[in-house]
C-alpha cells in the first residue's frame, strides 16, 4: 500500500512540474513582446556568480503613483496590482495609469501585473543571471524584453541595448 501511495505522489509531482514547464514554454511562445526600460542597475554578486540586478523605470513610476494614492487614501498597505502601459511603435512600454479594476484598453495599451516586495515594485524577476566572465556583454543593457500573457504576467526573455539590439549573443 505504501508503494502505491509513493508512486501516486511521484506521478502527481512529475505531472505538476511538467505542466508548469509546459505553461512557461507556452507563455514564451505566445506572449506579446514588450520592452521595459531599465533604471540604473548593479551587476555582480560574489555569492551567486555574475548577474545584473534589475530595476525598471516604470517600476519607479508605479512607486510614485502608489505613494500619491496612499497619501490621498491614508492606506499604507503595499498591494500587488496592474498597471496600464502605452506601447510605442517599437513596443516600449510607457506608464499610463494604475488600475484597480479592469477597464477597456485602447489599441496601443497593455495591462501588466506588478508585485510589491520589500517596498519595491517587481516585474517577474529582479535579476538577470549570465555566465561568469561575461559582464561586459550586458553593461550596455537599457531594456528588458518580456513576453506578456493574456493575464498581464510578464516573463523576462532577454536584455537589449539602447537601440533594442539583443545583448549576450555569442560571436561566431
Amino acid at each position: 500500500m505504501n508503494r502505491i501511495i509513493v508512486a501516486a505522489a511521484l506521478v502527481l509531482i512529475l505531472a505538476l512540474v511538467n505542466w508548469s514547464i509546459w505553461a512557461k514554454e507556452r507563455h514564451l511562445a505566445e506572449g506579446e513582446v514588450v520592452y521595459l526600460e531599465l533604471a540604473p542597475v548593479d551587476p555582480r554578486s560574489l555569492m551567486q556568480g555574475d548577474y545584473m540586478a534589475l530595476n525598471f523605470d516604470i517600476g519607479n513610476r508605479i512607486q510614485d503613483a502608489l505613494y500619491e494614492k496612499r497619501l490621498e487614501s491614508g492606506d499604507m498597505d503595499a498591494v500587488d496590482g496592474h498597471v496600464v502601459v502605452r506601447l510605442d511603435a517599437q513596443r516600449v512600454a510607457h506608464f499610463e495609469r494604475l488600475e484597480s479594476v479592469e477597464s477597456a484598453l485602447n489599441a496601443d495599451e497593455m495591462r501588466l501585473r506588478y508585485r510589491v516586495r520589500n517596498g519595491r515594485v517587481r516585474f517577474a524577476t529582479d535579476a538577470f543571471f549570465f555566465q561568469e566572465g561575461h559582464a561586459e556583454r550586458y553593461e550596455p543593457a537599457r531594456y528588458g524584453q518580456f513576453r506578456v500573457n493574456d493575464r498581464g504576467e510578464p516573463l523576462l526573455v532577454s536584455l537589449h541595448d539602447a537601440e533594442l539590439e539583443l545583448l549576450g549573443e555569442m560571436e561566431r
